[in-house]
């Protein structure tokens, strides 16, 4: 009776080791995903900067047209923002 209690709580140690070090692989990988996500991000964020330095020089008929664009890549970065920070 001792050595079936010691045999069913070995398993359910070993159970847990091993769902904690798939865990720690699967943040490990997340962690490096989100990364790569935010340098992504900057990337769209550096872009955006000098969308917004390039319409001082723009006609009036193409300030709308820059001006969406540019909201439309803002919003894609934050939404980006929140899935990294989702993923933290």
């Amino acid at each position: 009776m001792l050595n079936d209690w010691k045999a069913r709580l070995q398993d359910a140690l070993g159970d847990l080791e091993r769902e904690r070090d798939e865990l720690k692989v699967r943040m490990h990988l997340a962690k490096q995903e989100a990364k790569d996500e935010l340098a992504e991000l900057e990337a769209k964020l550096d872009e955006l900067k000098f969308r917004a330095g390039a319409a001082g020089g723009e006609a009036k008929t193409a300030l709308g047209d820059i001006g969406e664009a540019a909201g439309k890549l803002a919003d894609e970065i934050k939404q980006g923002f929140d899935r990294v920070r989702k993923t933290l």
